[in-house]
């Protein structure tokens, strides 16, 4: 979300607009309740299914534990996570009623957002290619461009609707890896994710291959004048990204060996979009 802000203040100084305080914040608002939502509603499902009853949890992959150690809590889990659900829809709704002119981008990816929050355990994980690009989708387009869309408005430059692909590869990249250590505990309730049916080690490969996108888009802007060249900095997570693809590739059947990767690929999702936003947002003169 710091990026795609930092890309709306760019696209709106360039049109001699400032950003509204208030949508801005109202835009946060429903991306963490989104947010919260899915996951909430991942937890609950995960439980109800037994998936978590039979993975082997690690810091990083393997849900949280809290409804396995206490059971109690699953209907709160199913409230949590269809309330804030309901506050994501609500939010999008009164930013739609204040911008109309935005409705043709922010209802498609409001709706398209609350689908795949909604659906994206009991459906998108049975399907491996929508598996792979649905949670870059939401972190990454529908929330970015939902962002500009009301921030902006749907004339914003080029720029403004590109960066939203920077986090969509990479938060992609984060779950797949994730669901390295889980393979046997995903199948044995139905899940069918790209490495059950591409193998762990060819989707170690697939992850070097997204990283490379993410770095050759913020290149391809900077390179175009779109961004300013500070934005570089994203660049500097580089050999982290390498760490990730060769420990994927080294250790993609090997789950303990794998945690230290797995470490270092969250880093890299967060630390990568915030050096970016960064850069753009203080400019070098």
């Amino acid at each position: 979300m710091a990026l795609v802000l930092a890309g709306c203040r760019l696209a709106a100084q360039a049109q001699g607009l400032s950003l509204s305080v208030v949508d801005s914040v109202a835009v946060m608002l429903g991306a963490l309740a989104a947010h919260v939502g899915v996951n909430a509603l991942n937890e609950h499902h995960d439980f109800q299914s037994g998936l978590d009853l039979r993975t082997q949890r690690t810091p990083f992959s393997g849900g949280s534990g809290a409804l396995p150690a206490h059971p109690g809590l699953v209907p709160l889990a199913w409230r949590m996570g269809t309330g804030c659900l309901a506050l994501a829809g609500l939010t999008g709704l009164w930013l739609l009623s204040k911008h109309g002119a935005a409705w043709p981008v922010l209802l498609p990816v409001g709706v398209a957002g609350l689908g795949l929050a909604a659906a994206y355990t009991p459906w998108f994980t049975r399907h491996p290619w929508l598996c792979l690009i649905a949670p870059g989708l939401g972190f990454g387009p529908l929330m970015g461009w939902g962002t500009v869309s009301v921030l902006v408005g749907v004339q914003a430059p080029t720029v403004a609707w590109l960066l939203p692909m920077l986090p969509f590869f990479l938060v992609n990249n984060l779950l797949l890896l994730n669901q390295f250590p889980d393979v046997d505990a995903d199948r044995s309730v139905g899940r069918r994710t790209l490495p059950m049916q591409w193998g762990r080690r060819r989707c170690a490969h697939l992850i070097g291959l997204q990283s490379a996108l993410a770095y050759a888009l913020l290149a391809s802007m900077v390179a175009a004048r779109m961004l300013p060249v500070s934005a570089m900095a994203g660049l500097l997570t580089l050999p982290l990204a390498w760490q990730v693809w060769r420990g994927a590739v080294a250790h993609a059947d090997a789950p303990e060996a794998l945690l230290p990767t797995l470490g270092r690929n969250v880093v890299l999702t967060l630390l990568t979009p915030v050096l970016v936003a960064l850069g753009v947002a203080w400019p070098l003169r």
